[in-house]
């Protein structure tokens, strides 16, 4: 059975076209029955029948993963890998979290998820391939204007942290309490200047070998909060 983690909008394509399967079988070339199927998570689609579906419905492949998921397991299909003409196409199922996991990994990322209440719930993204990535959901506006609450941010905690990159940090703050929050980063061989990303709040200056930080992750991408 097709994992509901990497199910498609089939179901809901069809509806919002106002096709049927059959219409839909002779547009992409495949059978009714295995067009059910597909349409009902009941077995796996490959790389031929999401080029052809993504041909059908004049979408990119990728807008055809839906954005929920009825799976707690992420190892098996986290990570969908199909061949489009001379490309590699990338998608990966990036749980949501409302809060920042100490230890981003497939499995505490999960745990996080449950924890903060929004199991369930994962975003597609494309291009990057990183188990250990979360979406970061804010649940205020204290990086308004440049994110707004509700923004989902793609964190990749593989990739490598540079001046100017935003970033979610960990670090000691003033009462000497280990805190994390998300900060554009300034690099030189002696500080790491942790600044506001809207420019409200003072920078933080931590000295290489004195003070005690570490990145998490680097911030690629936002999903907009849909008004």
């Amino acid at each position: 059975m097709a994992s509901p983690m990497t199910a498609l909008r089939v179901k809901e394509l069809l509806r919002e076209k106002g096709w049927t399967t059959k219409v839909l079988a002779e547009k992409t070339g495949m059978s009714e029955s295995y067009l059910t199927h597909i349409k009902n998570a009941t077995r796996r689609w490959n790389q031929d029948s999401l080029e052809r579906l993504a041909v059908a419905f004049e979408l990119q492949p990728l807008d055809l993963f839906a954005h929920r998921s009825a799976n707690d397991g992420v190892d098996e299909e986290a990570q969908v890998v199909a061949r489009f003409s001379d490309r590699e196409f990338v998608v990966q199922m990036v749980p949501v979290v409302s809060d920042i996991p100490a230890q981003p990994s497939a499995k505490n990322n999960i745990l996080t998820q449950v924890a903060t209440g929004c199991k369930d719930q994962f975003v597609p993204f494309q291009g990057v391939s990183d188990d250990s990535m979360f979406a970061l959901r804010l649940l205020n506006a204290s990086l308004t204007p440049v994110f707004e609450k509700g923004d989902l941010l793609i964190v990749a905690p593989s990739m490598n942290v540079r001046s100017g990159d935003v970033a979610v940090v960990e670090y000691t703050n003033q009462a000497s309490e280990l805190a994390r929050g998300v900060f554009k980063v300034t690099q030189t061989a002696e500080l790491i200047l942790l600044e506001s990303v809207n420019g409200k709040q003072s920078s933080i200056a931590l000295v290489r070998g004195k003070d005690q930080f570490r990145f998490i992750g680097r911030v690629i991408a936002r999903h907009q909060a849909l008004a």
